[in-house]
């Protein structure tokens, strides 16, 4: 690769403009594969983060329309029904239609999903503590305040 005049007059590579690695979409990135990694060595059970967040979510809220869950969870139309048409079919959720409204499907927690919620909810505590793990408990704080402010 040519140097430009310069280059070669300080001999010294001139620095680039745009430097990946100090770039917050690609260090997001990185921190959300290696939490990925924890997640899944750690959450005890098959379920992956996304099928995790609509149980979770559910435990958190009860009874509520898939467009909802979908919604709460940060997943487009698509996304949630795909998890919710995969946990039904392992009997950890159950849809109806909505009584007030029969355009609408209401998912449910199983008795079976509620007890998968509450068996992974520790392990759920574990994964965020060792996610945050090189940061003090300010930094954790600070951490978490700036990144709502992103959200």
């Amino acid at each position: 690769m040519a140097r430009s005049a310069a280059q070669k007059r300080n001999g010294k590579a001139a620095k680039p403009g745009y430097v990946l690695d100090e770039q917050i979409g690609f260090i997001l990135r990185q921190v959300s594969q290696r939490h990925a990694m924890i997640f899944a060595r750690e959450i005890g059970i098959n379920l992956t983060p996304t099928q995790w967040a609509a149980l979770s979510k559910l435990s958190e809220v009860g009874a509520c329309s898939q467009n909802q869950l979908g919604r709460l969870t940060s997943m487009d139309v698509a996304t949630i029904k795909g998890v919710i048409d995969r946990l039904t079919a392992r009997g950890l959720t159950e849809t109806s239609p909505d009584p007030d409204d029969g355009r609408r499907l209401m998912v449910s927690l199983t008795r079976a999903g509620q007890q998968m919620a509450d068996k992974a909810a520790p392990n759920a505590f574990t994964i965020s503590k060792e996610t945050l793990a090189p940061l003090d408990a300010k930094e954790r704080e600070t951490l978490m305040a700036l990144l709502g402010k992103l959200r």
